[in-house]
């Protein structure tokens, strides 16, 4: 049965075309991939299909009394609300009914036997809703998802905005979970996530017998949950049965027929034209080649897509450091209340450290208290000498009102416009995105627009929170090796051992030394 039906959809942004004449049909209980390099469209395609976007042409058709749960990557939680409301808000349509069924019951002392007989009908229906959406247990059910979730040891009754991006990511996928739809839209589910709990949510998407669509980076994620993948590339959707790697596979198969079906045609076309150029002149062969010019004309020209512009990350270094790069004495993190025991730790010139730990531990707070952004609760940190740091943000900050350009060309003023243009386009960005505000490209061509900044600065440590949120599978793969081949120091939050794997010289857990109990 079909669950979504999307027919000759076309949209895009200003002269930026995202999709092109595509349709996509859902049924129940496939569990579809939507991969694609950033910037395909893979978020826009969730927006429309969720209605908080109108295609330019197409239309988009739900079944009847489907109820869709969508985990956006923009999310906003509204301050003043606990974790228990967020959750508890799961249930928003279920009170409604209930307030219907107490009218209804409001009118039946003074209804006809006709009118009678309607609302106990009706009464019977919103009943059944009422029970089957497990309404009377609605406390216990916030309870087992907030325990699942780790949320329970934050605090059910803490303030949402006083969360970190991993613990609001949980926040939002429980209220998913409660609201137990008929379809999961997941975008980037794993950002901010845990290794704990993306295994839970990794056995949960297995044993979930809805449809889902998920978007995401995270290959070895991505193979343990989906059956179907549907790619998005040059302003097609393609489907393909089986995981990322089956996908690749025939991908690559369809590649390399598609070009030797172009090299074979390109030669025909150059034959065709030769004969015709020779032979037109003459009497004795303007029929024939007439002929051939006739078959040019009809020739159903076979086009390769564009090659995709390939990141290329290089950071530049500076002068080599002391050999300790900080040291910190009884250092306890925090804002409000401590994160940490006092710390007595040490980076040395050459290390490669990888911060790992369960969310809202302080890992990303560690990084600001060295960095001396934020005051630590006591203690302190010393840094060693000749330090240059970059400092790549987990999430973006100012407006992103700037253009590409203009966000670059304020970091770095002295560049001329062919150097900021060629930096970018460096990066994998084409000449739209670049001339793009910041704010309406996808999330990982922020990233790489952030990534632009950090790698043109010289630097002798690095201090990432999480630098793979968001980037496509080519950018990760370079991103690891331009890491690799950095010859400065690096100190680095994430939560993918595959990326790290080969890269770090140390593993530091950061559960051996929180006050937090997660």
């Amino acid at each position: 049965m079909s669950i979504l039906n999307v027919e000759h959809l076309t949209h895009g942004f200003g002269d930026r075309a995202i999709f092109n004449d595509v349709s996509f049909r859902l049924l129940k209980g496939e569990h579809i991939g939507l991969v694609g390099a950033n910037g395909e469209g893979k978020s826009t395609f969730m927006n429309i299909i969720t209605g908080k976007l109108m295609p330019d042409e197409g239309k988009v058709e739900w079944a009847k009394n489907v109820r869709v749960g969508y985990l956006d990557q923009h999310t906003v939680l509204e301050a003043g609300m606990t974790i228990r409301q967020v959750l508890a808000s799961a249930f928003d349509f279920l009170y409604e009914l209930e307030a219907q069924m107490n009218e209804i019951c409001d009118k039946m002392g003074e209804a006809t036997p006709e009118e009678l007989e309607v609302y106990m009908e009706d009464l019977g229906t919103i009943q059944d809703l009422l029970t089957m959406h497990d309404f009377y247990m609605i406390d216990t059910k916030v309870e087992e998802v907030g325990r699942a979730l780790g949320l329970v040891d934050i605090g059910l009754d803490r303030d949402v905005t006083e969360l970190s991006g991993g613990q609001r990511t949980k926040v939002l996928l429980g209220k998913l979970l409660l609201e137990k739809p008929d379809i999961l839209l997941l975008d980037e589910p794993t950002n901010y996530l845990d290794a704990e709990h993306i295994e839970w949510l990794k056995r949960y998407l297995n044993d979930y017998e809805n449809a889902f669509i998920l978007i995401s980076h995270d290959i070895p994620f991505l193979n343990s949950v989906i059956n179907l993948i549907y790619h998005m590339d040059n302003q097609e959707l393609n489907r393909y049965v089986g995981d990322y790697d089956k996908f690749q596979e025939v991908y690559a198969m369809k590649k390399a027929q598609l070009e030797a079906a172009y090299n074979r045609q390109q030669k025909e076309i150059a034959d065709l034209k030769d004969f015709v150029a020779r032979n037109k002149a003459r009497v004795s062969t303007r029929n024939m080649a007439m002929s051939r010019q006739k078959k040019l004309d009809k020739m159903d020209v076979i086009e390769l897509a564009g090659e995709k512009p390939k990141p290329e990350f290089h950071f530049r270094e500076a002068r080599t450091p002391g050999r300790i790069l900080f040291e910190t004495s009884a250092l306890v993190i925090g804002y409000d209340e401590p994160l940490s025991v006092p710390l007595n730790l040490s980076m040395e010139r050459g290390q490669k450290i990888v911060l790992v730990g369960a969310n809202g531990i302080g890992k990303t707070t560690l990084l600001k208290s060295i960095l001396g952004l934020i005051p630590p609760v006591s203690g302190k940190v010393e840094q060693g000498d000749y330090l240059e740091i970059g400092y790549f943000e987990q999430e973006m900050s100012g407006s992103g009102d700037n253009s590409c350009i203009e966000e670059l060309w304020q970091e770095f003023p002295g560049f001329t416009q062919y150097e900021v243009r060629s930096a970018l386009a460096k990066c994998g960005l084409t000449t739209k995105h670049i001339e793009s505000k910041v704010k309406v490209l996808s999330g990982g061509e922020q990233a790489k627009v952030r990534l632009c900044k950090l790698i043109n600065r010289d630097t002798n440590v690095l201090l990432l929170d999480e630098p793979t949120n968001h980037l496509d599978v080519d950018a990760k793969a370079e991103l690891k090796r331009a890491l690799r081949d950095y010859r400065g120091s690096i100190l680095m939050v994430c939560h993918e051992p595959e990326f790290y794997e080969g890269l770090a010289t140390d593993v530091w857990d950061c559960a051996k030394w929180t006050t937090r109990v997660i």
